[in-house]
């Protein structure tokens, strides 16, 4: 380690997951394009052992991820990594990507992680919501919804899985920002975001995937599935390279201070730590349904404790889930699909 590096140690402590023999294990791990904390779990993971499903948007990129990762794996490393394409906010793309794993994976799934996501407009500028083609706030689509379709989706083979191995696990990738988000906004709709704040949007994104984990917990861990949520640190990623798209001044100013940035942040190695945590240490070691941070559980917001109010979320979101897969079995899926970001 050199100079600098001794001296960012000082001033950046990240917690470290302890390896674990994950010979024999699938896992999924959603957004995992360049240089992003997804993309490090998985290196992570397929270096222990696991056979990794990842995911972009793009079948291309998602192809490059996999290769970029096997190429840094030694020779004789018994992991194995695949690539796929997913769009979270196109309910056929979640469901092609679901039956593709079963076909090409089989019926294993012994942990999914929900780490795709977005976070646009970091200036807040907008002043009123984008909405996807299918109606909904670009955020609350994306994060929450894209990630519940996926989660249902595959919940049968995690399911299964938990009963023929005695566990397999949902890990929800959130943000110390869930607190930003408000339970009131959580029903309605886009005209429940008022006045529209992006940063609040993507809170209350956050805030149902908290909500989602707990509920997740609560019905399925008798049969072995067991949920964590978790904030992965402040990390420098390309996520705000597309939340500040079109701020040229800005995005200037921040490739100045590049260099300040990449002292204080967290690496994406480093901000896989927690998921990477959550995903493999042993069950005696977790406590389901519960919040992380730093690789260990931590206090989330207070909206977030509101039982009543993770109830409702998920009768309506399996509401709107059985209506995707109607429309799925009539073969009337909208034009669904996130705008360009």
């Amino acid at each position: 380690m050199g100079a600098m590096g001794t001296l960012r140690r000082l001033f950046v402590h990240p917690a470290l997951a302890a390896p674990v023999d994950l010979r024999g294990r699938q896992i999924v791990v959603t957004g995992a394009g360049p240089d992003s904390i997804g993309e490090a779990t998985a290196r992570t993971l397929v270096a222990w052992g696991a056979t990794v499903v990842v995911t972009t948007r793009s079948a291309e990129t998602a192809a490059s991820a996999a290769d970029a990762i096997t190429r840094g794996l030694p020779a004789n490393c018994p992991g194995r990594v695949v690539g796929h394409a997913l769009d979270l906010c196109d309910a056929a793309s979640v469901a092609r990507f679901a039956d593709d794993y079963r076909h090409t994976q089989g019926e294993r799934l012994d942990a999914l992680i929900n780490n795709a996501g977005i976070h646009l407009d970091l200036r807040s500028q907008w002043r009123a919501p984008r909405l996807t083609a299918d109606g909904h706030e670009i955020h609350w689509r994306t994060n929450y919804l894209g990630t519940l379709h996926l989660t249902h989706r595959l919940l049968p083979l995690l399911r299964a899985t938990a009963g023929r191995q005695g566990e397999a696990r949902i890990v929800n990738v959130v943000s110390m920002l869930h607190a930003r988000g408000r339970n009131a906004a959580l029903f309605g709709g886009p005209s429940a975001l008022q006045p529209y704040n992006s940063w609040v949007a993507y809170g209350t994104s956050k805030l149902a995937l908290v909500h989602a984990t707990r509920e997740l917990q609560r019905r399925h861990a008798a049969e072995g599935v067991q949920a964590y949520c978790l904030h992965p640190g402040a990390v420098l990623t390309r996520i705000a390279d597309k939340g500040l798209a079109g701020q040229t001044l800005l995005a200037a100013v921040r490739r100045a201070f590049a260099p300040v940035e990449a002292f204080f942040l967290l690496t994406p190695e480093e901000g896989a730590q927690t998921q990477i945590h959550c995903a493999t240490r042993p069950l005696t070691e977790l406590a389901g349904g519960r919040y992380y941070r730093d690789c260990r559980p931590a206090q989330a917001s207070a909206d977030a404790g509101d039982d009543a109010v993770a109830a409702r979320l998920w009768d309506e979101t399996q509401a709107w889930l059985e209506r995707i897969e109607n429309e799925a079995n009539t073969n009337t899926f909208p034009l669904n699909g996130c705008p360009a970001q």
